[in-house]
């Protein structure tokens, strides 16, 4: 019998190993894994590459991650905010390094990695600093930068409800990031709401198939990063 759910935020994260390349969901506080995050900061891998769209808000969730020395690089699109003062405050230092993708791209190269693809070209960024190094191509007459796909060992997301199978619900906005990192990722670790029996969920209500999810944890209070 298939049950993916687990007893724990703390038994979902045990394997994440040091200097892996996590994708963690989230657009700013909405959808972020708090809860898994801090289970992996009591868990202590280190050296870890982060994806996310931005480098983390005040000091919980992520920036709590950063804060505790953990992180080596974060890839991300807005690593500057008035409240992502631990991020800046550590690359200032020169202690956390930066690789910063724009939105659309970083959301397309999750995409190209769960697709199986070998990269795609984008005008995005061409002519920019951003493009240094990379391949570029003009194609009818424009300019595209070409991008390589972005996989994960690991995804940290947040849904709202799962069946035993894996199959996962969204709520509103916090779904942003997570369906195309539970497909980018060799192991999808979610936080839910809710378990929900098998056959409950509405098949066109489900966005991300069981197939790209491996663990669960029930978090019927997630903590919230804001």
């Amino acid at each position: 019998m298939i049950d993916k759910f687990v007893a724990s935020a703390t038994e979902a994260v045990a394997g994440i190993h040091d200097g892996a390349t996590l994708l963690i969901g989230g657009f700013g506080g909405a959808g972020m894994p708090t809860d898994l995050i801090g289970a992996l900061i009591e868990q202590g891998a280190r050296e870890l590459t982060v994806v996310n769209n931005n480098a983390g808000n005040h000091e919980t969730g992520l920036a709590a991650l950063i804060k505790a020395g953990r992180v080596r690089k974060m890839i991300c699109s807005f690593p500057k905010a008035s409240h992502s003062w631990v991020f800046d405050d550590l690359y200032r230092r020169g202690q956390i390094e930066l690789e910063c993708v724009p939105q659309g791209t970083i959301a397309e190269r999750l995409r190209a990695a769960g697709a199986g693809l070998g990269g795609f070209y984008t005008p995005t960024a061409y002519g920019t600093e951003l493009a240094a190094g990379k391949e570029t191509r003009e194609i009818n007459g424009r300019h595209y930068v070409f991008e390589h796909p972005l996989h994960g060992d690991f995804a940290l997301v947040q849904a709202d409800r799962a069946d035993r199978w894996g199959n996962l619900t969204y709520r509103m906005s916090a779904r942003n990031f997570g369906p195309v990192m539970c497909m980018a990722a060799a192991t999808t670790i979610v936080q839910v709401r809710q378990r929900a029996e098998l056959g409950e969920l509405p098949p066109e209500a489900i966005v991300t198939p069981g197939i790209f999810v491996h663990r669960l944890a029930v978090v019927a209070n997630p903590g919230f990063s804001s």
